[in-house]
């Protein structure tokens, strides 16, 4: 005899279960704060298409090298110098390495290639060509003062990073080299002195313009003479280069 209690119907099961109260789901809360910013493209910083910026990011990048050092610059001091954010800096450059071949390419060559240009648009005598090139120096410190302290850091003392890559490899033909060749064509003509060699004639060139640029806060303290500013660096210069190449 089976004593199992009989099972309630499909029907009675289901009436059953909508009788019990349905449990109500809490209410999603609102959000607050700031609203979702708007999705960009990845990899472009917001502010990459001002036009004027990378230009501002090389001139950021000089300052720094100068005041500093190539090596002892991070791409965050230069962003901190320019006032952005280091992801512009990847953006438009790359890297470290990248962002120095740029400054050197864009900002220091071109600066001696205008040197060049104009020693070499009118041909004039030794002395014209002495002249124009301590003229010239003076225009380009007076056009861009971080050039001396950038030069003997960097190119210079041992170690620097553009001595290779600037000095040797694309400045060296442009200027020294071609004043050299022109400096012993007009001594083999006696225009200068015979004693002198036109290659160390060079040297002292730029011993005479770029060094005392680059030393002239030491030299101002040390006689106290504010007066020692660059016309009388070129007057200075002229004048004893003037008597010194008498042949």
């Amino acid at each position: 005899m089976n004593t199992e209690p009989p099972t309630k119907p499909p029907a009675k099961r289901a009436a059953k279960a909508a009788a019990k109260p349905a449990t109500a789901k809490p209410a999603a809360k609102p959000r607050t704060g700031r609203p979702a910013a708007p999705k960009r493209a990845p990899g472009r910083p917001v502010a990459a298409d001002n036009p004027d910026l990378r230009a501002r990011l090389l001139d950021a990048a000089i300052v720094c090298y100068a005041r500093q050092g190539i090596a002892a610059t991070s791409l965050r001091a230069i962003a901190s110098e320019a006032g952005v954010n280091p992801a512009l800096l990847h953006y438009y450059f790359g890297d470290k390495e990248q962002l120095q071949e740029a400054v050197s390419n864009e900002r220091l060559l071109p600066v001696f290639m205008s040197l060049r240009d104009n020693l070499t648009r009118e041909p004039g005598d030794v002395m014209d060509l002495i002249a124009g090139f301590v003229h010239g120096i003076g225009r380009v410190i007076a056009a861009h003062p971080w050039l001396p302290s950038l030069w003997v850091r960097e190119v210079l003392c041992e170690g620097g990073a553009l001595r290779e890559s600037l000095l040797l490899q694309k400045i060296g033909p442009l200027v020294p080299q071609m004043m050299a060749r022109r400096f012993a064509e007009a001594q083999q003509r006696g225009q200068i002195n015979a004693d002198l060699d036109p290659r160390l004639l060079m040297v002292s060139l730029v011993g005479l313009t770029l060094f005392p640029a680059a030393s002239a806060p030491i030299w101002r303290r040390l006689f106290d003479a504010d007066d020692l500013d660059l016309d009388t660096q070129r007057r200075h210069a002229l004048a004893l280069l003037d008597r010194g190449l008498t042949p």
